[in-house]
């Protein structure tokens, strides 16, 4: 319901700006402005805590996932979605909580099992768009167009690409260059 959602929200807020060892329950009561003990009522462990968030990431990646794919074309969609991730604030907090999340996932099988089965559905979008572009190969391409999106992402924000962000146009053009090589009248060659 709405308090679960007003949780898992906070609980990516409180990720994103102190970390996974700043997750704590009072911290995401705190952020939430709910009374203290509100966040126990909805994850009791750590555990489900984690998995509350990353539940909530993916249901609302899904939603603008969805949202973006009426757009005007693959590369521009995820042209878009990128630079969103990198100068949006609420976008930004969630990319940079989930990757909070994917390093806890390394220390918590259960939170992996989670994590990949999130990851399952992405890729299976990313292949079916793939396809529909005319990749010969769209499982392992939707691994490339991935490992791109989020490595670029990553490097903007974490890694040592934060001091030029790349602009919208930047990002259409690295992206169209990699849809044409995956995508091209020599894919069927490979």
């Amino acid at each position: 319901g709405g308090r679960a959602r007003q949780v898992a929200d906070a609980a990516i807020a409180v990720l994103a700006e102190h970390g996974a060892r700043g997750l704590t329950h009072r911290a995401v009561d705190q952020a939430a402005g709910l009374s203290p003990g509100t966040t126990s009522n909805y994850a009791r462990t750590r555990e489900a805590l984690l998995t509350l968030t990353l539940t909530r990431i993916a249901e609302l990646d899904l939603a603008e996932g969805a949202a973006r794919v009426a757009g005007s074309g693959l590369a521009d969609d995820v042209a878009q979605m990128v630079h969103q991730w990198i100068i949006e604030p609420g976008r930004r907090r969630r990319f940079l909580a989930r990757l909070e999340l994917a390093f806890e996932a390394t220390r918590r099988p259960e939170l992996r099992v989670a994590y990949d089965e999130m990851g399952r559905g992405f890729r299976t979008e990313a292949a079916r768009l793939l396809a529909a572009a005319g990749s010969a190969h769209p499982e392992r391409d939707a691994w490339t167009l991935i490992a791109w999106v989020e490595g670029t992402a990553f490097y903007a924000l974490a890694g040592a690409g934060g001091a030029e962000v790349p602009s919208l146009a930047e990002l259409r053009a690295q992206v169209t260059g990699l849809l044409a090589s995956l995508c091209g009248d020599d894919a069927g060659a490979a």
